[in-house]
C-alpha cells in the first residue's frame, strides 16, 4: 500500500476556534451561557471526556449562535484541545440540533480531497505526536501554526474511505447499542413512575389506602436509612506507586455517567492499594452516589470496583432489591441535592439518608417489580459487555489500519464478531 507524506495544512479547509468570531470584550457582550435548554449547545472538551451529550449541556440563543457564525460546529467535525491536553482530538457527533464551539477548541474540517472520518481516526491515533508540539510555560497550547505544519503519511482516497469505512462500522454500531441502551433506562424508569408514581401498578383498583399514611396498606414510610446500607470509600496514599495502575477500577465522581451503569474509571488501583484503603471491592450491581463536587449523581457499578471517599455505596435492605432501589433513587434524587450540605462544595453526609424519606412498597409488589425490570437491567448490561468487546476490538485495528501493516480485505467487519460473541454466550 502506498502511503504518501503530506502536511496537514494542505487539505485544511477551515481551521478556527470561539476568538474567531470577535475581542474578548465584544464575545462577553453578546454571549452569554445558559444552563437552561435554548437554542444551540455549545460543545465543551468535557463533553467529550465524560462521553455526556444529554446532561451538563451549556447553551445559547439562536442570536447567539448566529453572532459566532465562524465557529459553527456540524456532525463529523474534528475539534481539537488548545489548552488542557493541548492535541486531543475529538470526532463531532450527530446530536441532531445545532451546535457551536465553546472556548479552548479548534474545529478542523478538512477539504473533499480527504476522508473526514479517516482524518480523524489518523489523528487519534497520532496524539501523542502531536501533542509534541504543544508549548508553554505555565499552560500548555498548542496553536494553529503547529496544527497546520503536523506532517502525516496518508494512503490514497479508495483506501482512505475502506479504512474510514471499517473503523465507522465499529462506532455505528457502538452508537446503536447506546442508543438501545437509552430507550430500556427510559423503559425502567417509566414502569417504576407508572407503579410507584402514578399508582397504577398491578391489582391497583382492589388494594385499600391507609387513612393515616394515605398509603396503600402494607406500604412503609420510613427513612432512607432504614432500607439500604450505606458504606463508605477511601483512597491509598498516592504517593505510594504500588498501591496504584492495578487491575482494579477505582470510582470517583469524575467517572458518574449520564446512563446505568458506569464501567470505566480514570484510576485504578492494585489489590495491595485496596487493603491500604477504607473502601471495599464492591460488586455488580452496587450503587454509587456521588456525595461531594458534583453531589447526587448515581451509577450502578459494571464491573467489582473500590471508590473513593466523595461517593457512597449503596445496598438495599430488609427485602429492596437493587434495581428498585436505583429507580426509587433516580426519582428521588432532587431531594438528596437539596438536602446536600457543607461549604465550598455542597455535600452529602450519612445523617442525609438519615432523615430523607423512603416509602417502600408492600414487598410483594416490590419483587414483582424487579422481576418486570431485571430482563431490562441484564440487556443493558449485556449491550454494555458488546460495547466494551466491539471498542477494544477497534482499538487493537486502529493502529494497524493507521500505519498500513494489515490488509484491509481481511478485517472481519463488527457484525462478524457480534456474531461470535452471541454464540459464546449460547454456549456458555
Amino acid at each position: 500500500m502506498d502511503w504518501k507524506e503530506i502536511v496537514l495544512g494542505d487539505y485544511i479547509d477551515i481551521l478556527t476556534d470561539y476568538h474567531a468570531n470577535g475581542a474578548y470584550e465584544k464575545l462577553k457582550a453578546n454571549i452569554t451561557l445558559k444552563h437552561e435548554k435554548d437554542f444551540a449547545v455549545m460543545i465543551r472538551t468535557l463533553n467529550f471526556e465524560r462521553a455526556d451529550f444529554e446532561e451538563n449541556l451549556i447553551y445559547i440563543n439562536e442570536k447567539e449562535y448566529n453572532f459566532l457564525s465562524k465557529s459553527k460546529v456540524y456532525p463529523y467535525d474534528v475539534l481539537m484541545n488548545k489548552i488542557a491536553d493541548p492535541g486531543s482530538v475529538y470526532l463531532m457527533p450527530d446530536l441532531k440540533r445545532p451546535v457551536s464551539l465553546a472556548m479552548n477548541l479548534f474545529l478542523i474540517r478538512f477539504n473533499s480531497t480527504v476522508n473526514q472520518k479517516f482524518m480523524y481516526y489518523m489523528m487519534h491515533f497520532y496524539e501523542p505526536y502531536i501533542k509534541l508540539y504543544a508549548n508553554g510555560a505555565a499552560t500548555l497550547t498548542i496553536t494553529k501554526d503547529a496544527v497546520r505544519k503536523l506532517k502525516f503519511k496518508l494512503p490514497n482516497r479508495p483506501e482512505q474511505d475502506k479504512i474510514s469505512g471499517i473503523l465507522s462500522a465499529y462506532d455505528a454500531l457502538i452508537e446503536n447499542n447506546l442508543e438501545r441502551i437509552k430507550l430500556l433506562e427510559e423503559m425502567a424508569q417509566i414502569t417504576y413512575e407508572e407503579w410507584f408514581v402514578r399508582m397504577k401498578f398491578p391489582g391497583h383498583e382492589e388494594v385499600e389506602v391507609d387513612s393515616e399514611t394515605g398509603l396503600p396498606i402494607g406500604w412503609i414510610k420510613a427513612s432512607c436509612y432504614d432500607y439500604m446500607d450505606v458504606l463508605s470509600g477511601g483512597t491509598p496514599k498516592t504517593n505510594i506507586e504500588e498501591y496504584w495502575n492495578g487491575d482494579i477500577k477505582f470510582f470517583t465522581p469524575k467517572d458518574a455517567q449520564p446512563g446505568f451503569f458506569t464501567g470505566n474509571t480514570e484510576k485504578t488501583i492494585t489489590s495491595i492499594g485496596l487493603k491500604k484503603c477504607n473502601s471495599k471491592l464492591y460488586d455488580i450491581g452496587t450503587i454509587f452516589i456521588t456525595a461531594r463536587g458534583t453531589v447526587g449523581k448515581l451509577n450502578l457499578a459494571h464491573e467489582p470496583m473500590a471508590m473513593n471517599q466523595s461517593c457512597y455505596a449503596l445496598r438495599g435492605k430488609e427485602g429492596v432489591p437493587q434495581y428498585f432501589l436505583f429507580c426509587a433513587l433516580s426519582k428521588a434524587i432532587d431531594a438528596f441535592k437539596g438536602a446536600a450540605n457543607g461549604g465550598v462544595f455542597d455535600a452529602i453526609v450519612v445523617d442525609t439518608f438519615k432523615f430523607l424519606s423512603f416509602v417502600r412498597p408492600e414487598i410483594s409488589l416490590v419483587k414483582k417489580f424487579d422481576q418486570m425490570v431485571s430482563p431490562m437491567f441484564d440487556s443493558i448490561y449485556n449491550l454494555l459487555e458488546q460495547n466494551k468487546r466491539l471498542q477494544e476490538a477497534r482499538d487493537i485495528l486502529l493502529p494497524r489500519l493507521m500505519t498500513g501493516i494489515i490488509d484491509i480485505e481481511q478485517v472481519a467487519l463488527p457484525e462478524a464478531l457480534l456474531e461470535r460473541i452471541n454464540n459464546e454466550n449460547d454456549n456458555n
